[in-house]
């Protein structure tokens, strides 16, 4: 290549403009105060403000909703939101509601206690590091395994009612030990949770229906503590049911094709 042209390539190199390196701010905003929520949560505990804490993880949760769904509506998606948003979950889901606890009722059972407490830490980072792994070939109807987003809603709802009944967590230590232990555990199985993806929120309903989200928003409010805990534990147990259900009609299939 002959000088002058070398400087014309490299006149038009500068004359292009270059590509700013950047990071999207709404989506990784909403990432961001839902790691906060999840740090606050554990700070809430070691001051013995279990309520606060628990109702943090909540908080949480619906920050965690928003941020994936702010980044598709903006069209801002991107490699480092998705990992931002893995890291901010495992903070959130994983390490507070297992501290959090920990602080409440499981502090008194000595390495029990702080073994249940892992035992759910590292559920949720496996369940986390399973669902990046095969994103792309899951089925988005379920999830394998229960989110850690309702594993950890589970405990802050057990805690929020303790709190706001007066309940020591001393006093159903064993029954939290359980709790945690299992939600750590399910997170890890190959269960099925539905993910709700197939609702069409954006269809129309009948009128009736608005009447029951409004009858239901009614409910939370009353008695947000108990009614968030049981929803939560209703679809823990969903999992479980689900798969006794298919292992139950498969049986009878068996059975049938035996006697023909």
């Amino acid at each position: 290549m002959e000088p002058n042209e070398a400087n014309k390539v490299a006149d038009l190199e500068q004359e292009r403009p270059r590509r700013r390196r950047g990071i999207y701010l709404l989506p990784n905003l909403f990432t961001t105060a839902a790691l906060f929520a999840g740090f606050y949560a554990v700070l809430a505990s070691m001051n013995g403000s279990f309520e606060k804490a628990a109702i943090a993880i909540f908080v949480a949760m619906v920050l965690d909703g928003l941020d994936g769904r702010v980044a598709r509506i903006t069209n801002t998606q991107t490699a480092f939101g998705a990992e931002y948003d893995s890291l901010s979950d495992m903070v959130a889901f994983g390490l507070a509601p297992s501290l959090v606890m920990y602080q409440w009722a499981l502090v008194g059972l000595g390495r029990l206690g702080w073994l249940a407490a892992f035992i759910y830490t590292a559920g949720a980072a496996l369940r986390l590091a399973r669902f990046n792994s095969a994103i792309a070939t899951a089925d988005k109807r379920y999830f394998t395994g229960l989110p850690s987003p309702s594993a950890a809603a589970l405990l802050a709802g057990a805690v929020w009612v303790g709190a706001d009944n007066a309940i020591g967590g001393t006093e159903v230590a064993w029954l939290a030990l359980g709790l945690t232990v299992v939600a750590g555990l399910l997170m890890v199985s190959n269960l099925s949770y539905s993910s709700f993806k197939q609702v069409d929120f954006r269809g129309k309903v009948p009128f009736f229906a608005v009447v029951i989200v409004m009858l239901v928003f009614a409910v939370v409010l009353t008695e947000p503590a108990l009614v968030l805990f049981l929803v939560f534990l209703g679809y823990t147990l969903s999992g479980p049911v689900v798969a006794l259900r298919r292992a139950w009609r498969k049986r009878n299939r068996r059975d049938l094709a035996s006697q023909d």
